[in-house]
Protein backbone atom coordinates (compact mmCIF):
# COMPACT_ATOMS: atom_id res chain seq x y z
CA UNK A 1 0.00 0.00 0.00
CA UNK A 2 2.91 2.32 1.22
CA UNK A 3 4.12 1.51 -2.12
CA UNK A 4 1.52 2.07 -3.92
CA UNK A 5 1.06 5.60 -2.37
CA UNK A 6 4.31 6.44 -3.04
CA UNK A 7 3.91 5.87 -6.51
CA UNK A 8 1.29 7.82 -7.06
CA UNK A 9 2.39 10.60 -5.11
CA UNK A 10 5.91 10.16 -7.11
CA UNK A 11 3.63 10.64 -10.51
CA UNK A 12 2.21 13.92 -9.60
CA UNK A 13 5.46 15.11 -9.06
CA UNK A 14 6.38 14.84 -12.32
CA UNK A 15 3.30 15.72 -13.62
CA UNK A 16 4.02 19.07 -12.05
CA UNK A 17 7.35 19.59 -13.07
CA UNK A 18 7.03 18.97 -16.60
CA UNK A 19 3.64 21.39 -16.49
CA UNK A 20 5.78 24.14 -15.22
CA UNK A 21 9.02 23.73 -17.28
CA UNK A 22 6.36 23.87 -20.32
CA UNK A 23 5.30 26.39 -18.73
CA UNK A 24 8.60 28.41 -18.23
CA UNK A 25 8.97 27.26 -21.89
CA UNK A 26 6.56 29.09 -23.47
CA UNK A 27 6.62 32.31 -21.35
CA UNK A 28 10.73 32.35 -22.39
CA UNK A 29 9.65 31.64 -25.71
CA UNK A 30 7.03 34.68 -25.96
CA UNK A 31 8.35 37.50 -28.24
CA UNK A 32 7.59 41.24 -26.47
CA UNK A 33 5.34 43.75 -28.54
CA UNK A 34 7.06 45.79 -30.82
CA UNK A 35 7.30 49.22 -29.75
CA UNK A 36 4.92 51.72 -31.39
CA UNK A 37 5.78 55.35 -32.05
CA UNK A 38 2.92 57.51 -33.52
CA UNK A 39 4.44 61.24 -34.45
CA UNK A 40 1.80 63.65 -34.08
CA UNK A 41 3.26 67.31 -36.17
CA UNK A 42 1.36 69.77 -38.17
CA UNK A 43 2.39 69.64 -42.02
CA UNK A 44 2.16 72.72 -42.72
CA UNK A 45 3.04 75.49 -40.42
CA UNK A 46 4.03 79.47 -40.79
CA UNK A 47 6.78 81.18 -40.27
CA UNK A 48 7.16 82.24 -36.67
CA UNK A 49 4.58 79.95 -35.77
CA UNK A 50 4.53 78.23 -31.99
CA UNK A 51 4.42 74.27 -33.57
CA UNK A 52 3.50 71.30 -31.38
CA UNK A 53 5.63 68.38 -31.21
CA UNK A 54 4.15 65.12 -29.94
CA UNK A 55 5.17 61.30 -29.99
CA UNK A 56 2.66 58.77 -28.33
CA UNK A 57 4.26 55.46 -27.22
CA UNK A 58 2.98 52.15 -27.12
CA UNK A 59 3.67 48.24 -26.83
CA UNK A 60 1.02 46.03 -27.52
CA UNK A 61 -2.27 47.38 -25.91
CA UNK A 62 0.03 49.39 -22.93
CA UNK A 63 0.80 53.56 -22.74
CA UNK A 64 4.46 53.25 -22.02
CA UNK A 65 5.29 55.85 -19.76
CA UNK A 66 9.01 54.87 -19.11
CA UNK A 67 10.79 56.01 -22.34
CA UNK A 68 14.33 56.07 -21.93
CA UNK A 69 14.82 59.10 -23.68
CA UNK A 70 12.87 60.60 -26.36
CA UNK A 71 14.61 63.54 -28.41
CA UNK A 72 12.79 65.44 -31.50
CA UNK A 73 15.29 66.05 -34.64
CA UNK A 74 14.73 68.35 -36.53
CA UNK A 75 16.27 69.64 -40.07
CA UNK A 76 15.81 71.45 -43.10
CA UNK A 77 16.10 70.00 -46.45
CA UNK A 78 18.99 68.46 -47.18
CA UNK A 79 21.16 69.98 -44.23
CA UNK A 80 20.66 66.95 -42.03
CA UNK A 81 24.47 67.43 -40.48
CA UNK A 82 23.13 70.77 -39.08
CA UNK A 83 19.78 69.14 -37.36
CA UNK A 84 18.77 70.50 -33.94
CA UNK A 85 17.95 67.86 -31.11
CA UNK A 86 15.35 69.06 -28.45
CA UNK A 87 14.33 66.81 -25.73
CA UNK A 88 10.45 66.14 -25.11
CA UNK A 89 8.79 66.61 -21.87
CA UNK A 90 7.51 63.07 -20.61
CA UNK A 91 3.39 63.35 -19.69
CA UNK A 92 3.14 60.38 -18.04
CA UNK A 93 1.19 58.34 -20.13
CA UNK A 94 2.69 57.69 -23.12
CA UNK A 95 2.74 61.15 -24.75
CA UNK A 96 5.80 63.23 -25.00
CA UNK A 97 6.33 66.55 -25.85
CA UNK A 98 7.93 69.98 -26.80
CA UNK A 99 7.70 72.60 -29.36
CA UNK A 100 9.39 74.73 -31.72
CA UNK A 101 9.28 77.44 -34.45
CA UNK A 102 10.83 78.19 -37.91
CA UNK A 103 12.38 81.19 -38.34
CA UNK A 104 11.83 81.06 -42.35
CA UNK A 105 10.24 79.67 -45.63
CA UNK A 106 11.47 75.93 -46.29
CA UNK A 107 10.80 72.40 -46.20
CA UNK A 108 11.96 70.44 -42.77
CA UNK A 109 12.18 66.89 -41.25
CA UNK A 110 10.83 66.40 -37.65
CA UNK A 111 11.95 62.99 -36.15
CA UNK A 112 11.49 61.50 -33.12
CA UNK A 113 13.85 59.06 -31.34
CA UNK A 114 12.34 56.85 -28.74
CA UNK A 115 14.30 54.67 -26.84
CA UNK A 116 12.05 52.00 -24.17
CA UNK A 117 12.57 48.88 -23.10
CA UNK A 118 15.37 47.78 -25.31
CA UNK A 119 14.18 48.97 -28.07
CA UNK A 120 13.92 52.08 -30.60
CA UNK A 121 12.27 53.74 -32.94
CA UNK A 122 12.00 56.86 -34.96
CA UNK A 123 9.49 57.62 -37.60
CA UNK A 124 9.59 60.80 -39.13
CA UNK A 125 7.25 63.04 -40.95
CA UNK A 126 8.03 66.42 -43.74
CA UNK A 127 6.56 69.58 -42.38
CA UNK A 128 6.27 72.74 -45.07
CA UNK A 129 6.80 75.99 -43.77
CA UNK A 130 5.09 79.06 -44.85
CA UNK A 131 6.32 79.14 -48.74
CA UNK A 132 8.01 75.52 -49.22
CA UNK A 133 11.71 75.27 -50.14
CA UNK A 134 13.35 77.40 -52.49
CA UNK A 135 15.69 75.64 -55.20
CA UNK A 136 18.97 75.98 -53.66
CA UNK A 137 22.51 75.04 -54.79
CA UNK A 138 24.06 72.52 -52.86
CA UNK A 139 26.33 73.06 -50.05
CA UNK A 140 29.17 71.83 -47.98
CA UNK A 141 29.07 68.78 -45.17
CA UNK A 142 30.82 68.88 -42.00
CA UNK A 143 32.01 66.29 -40.47
CA UNK A 144 28.97 63.88 -41.42
CA UNK A 145 28.30 63.15 -44.71
CA UNK A 146 24.68 61.97 -45.21
CA UNK A 147 23.82 60.54 -48.58
CA UNK A 148 20.55 60.62 -50.68
CA UNK A 149 18.79 57.73 -48.81
CA UNK A 150 16.22 55.10 -50.98
CA UNK A 151 12.39 56.66 -50.28
CA UNK A 152 10.91 55.63 -46.80
CA UNK A 153 14.84 54.61 -45.10
CA UNK A 154 16.35 55.89 -42.37
CA UNK A 155 19.35 55.70 -40.26
CA UNK A 156 20.24 56.92 -37.06
CA UNK A 157 23.66 56.09 -35.47
CA UNK A 158 24.16 56.87 -31.97
CA UNK A 159 27.96 58.45 -32.30
CA UNK A 160 30.13 57.83 -29.45
CA UNK A 161 31.36 61.05 -26.91
CA UNK A 162 34.39 61.63 -25.24
CA UNK A 163 36.10 59.14 -26.53
CA UNK A 164 39.76 58.62 -25.47
CA UNK A 165 42.65 56.49 -26.66
CA UNK A 166 42.38 52.77 -25.70
CA UNK A 167 38.58 53.01 -25.21
CA UNK A 168 36.65 50.21 -26.72
CA UNK A 169 33.16 51.48 -27.61
CA UNK A 170 30.11 49.90 -29.15
CA UNK A 171 29.12 51.50 -32.34
CA UNK A 172 25.19 51.40 -32.81
CA UNK A 173 22.73 52.08 -35.35
CA UNK A 174 19.17 51.90 -35.72
CA UNK A 175 17.47 51.61 -39.34
CA UNK A 176 14.34 51.65 -40.14
CA UNK A 177 12.04 51.30 -43.89
CA UNK A 178 8.96 52.57 -44.08
CA UNK A 179 8.87 53.41 -40.46
CA UNK A 180 9.10 49.95 -39.48
CA UNK A 181 12.54 48.56 -38.00
CA UNK A 182 14.66 46.93 -40.85
CA UNK A 183 15.82 43.37 -39.80
CA UNK A 184 18.00 41.27 -40.91
CA UNK A 185 20.24 43.71 -43.07
CA UNK A 186 23.84 43.37 -43.74
CA UNK A 187 25.31 45.93 -42.04
CA UNK A 188 29.40 46.87 -41.82
CA UNK A 189 31.56 49.55 -40.08
CA UNK A 190 34.35 50.86 -42.29
CA UNK A 191 36.96 52.37 -39.72
CA UNK A 192 39.69 54.45 -40.77
CA UNK A 193 42.50 57.05 -39.27
CA UNK A 194 43.04 60.26 -41.55
CA UNK A 195 46.94 59.29 -42.11
CA UNK A 196 46.01 55.33 -42.33
CA UNK A 197 45.53 53.73 -46.01
CA UNK A 198 44.60 50.55 -44.01
CA UNK A 199 40.49 50.41 -43.89
CA UNK A 200 39.14 47.66 -40.77
CA UNK A 201 35.74 46.30 -41.23
CA UNK A 202 33.60 45.27 -38.52
CA UNK A 203 30.61 42.90 -39.27
CA UNK A 204 27.64 44.47 -36.98
CA UNK A 205 25.49 42.11 -35.30
CA UNK A 206 21.45 42.57 -34.49
CA UNK A 207 20.28 42.70 -31.39
CA UNK A 208 16.79 43.98 -31.32
CA UNK A 209 15.37 44.46 -34.48
CA UNK A 210 16.57 47.12 -36.47
CA UNK A 211 19.78 47.60 -34.23
CA UNK A 212 23.11 46.49 -35.24
CA UNK A 213 26.23 46.93 -33.11
CA UNK A 214 29.88 45.89 -33.29
CA UNK A 215 32.51 46.82 -30.99
CA UNK A 216 35.63 48.66 -31.79
CA UNK A 217 39.00 49.93 -30.15
CA UNK A 218 40.34 53.31 -30.68
CA UNK A 219 44.10 52.42 -30.58
CA UNK A 220 45.54 55.94 -31.06
CA UNK A 221 44.80 59.38 -30.64
CA UNK A 222 43.43 61.35 -33.83
CA UNK A 223 40.69 61.41 -36.58
CA UNK A 224 38.87 58.17 -36.99
CA UNK A 225 36.28 58.05 -40.02
CA UNK A 226 33.28 55.80 -39.68
CA UNK A 227 31.33 54.71 -43.05
CA UNK A 228 28.38 52.51 -42.39
CA UNK A 229 27.43 50.41 -45.10
CA UNK A 230 23.69 49.08 -44.94
CA UNK A 231 22.69 46.11 -47.72
CA UNK A 232 19.74 43.74 -47.73
CA UNK A 233 18.37 41.20 -50.02
CA UNK A 234 15.87 43.85 -51.95
CA UNK A 235 19.01 45.70 -53.89
CA UNK A 236 18.99 48.58 -50.74
CA UNK A 237 22.33 49.99 -50.44
CA UNK A 238 22.94 53.25 -48.63
CA UNK A 239 25.75 54.20 -46.86
CA UNK A 240 26.86 57.64 -44.29
CA UNK A 241 30.08 58.91 -42.89
CA UNK A 242 30.95 60.21 -39.91
CA UNK A 243 34.24 61.53 -38.22
CA UNK A 244 35.42 61.00 -34.12
CA UNK A 245 38.20 62.22 -33.00
CA UNK A 246 40.11 60.20 -30.45
CA UNK A 247 41.66 62.26 -27.63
Amino acid sequence: MKKTIGSILLGISLITLVACGNDAKSQDDEVPAILEVQLEVAEHVEVDEKVDLKAVVTQGDEDVADADEVQFEIWEEGGKEESTMIDAVNNQDGSYEAETTFDHDGAFTVQVHVTARGMHNMPKQTVTVGEGAAEEEGHEHGDHNHEAHAEGFSMHFMEPEDVKKDDEVDFIVHLQLENEPLKDARVRYEVWKDDSEEHDWLDAEEGTPGEYSSPFVFEETGAYHIRIHVQDDEDLHEHEEYQIEAK
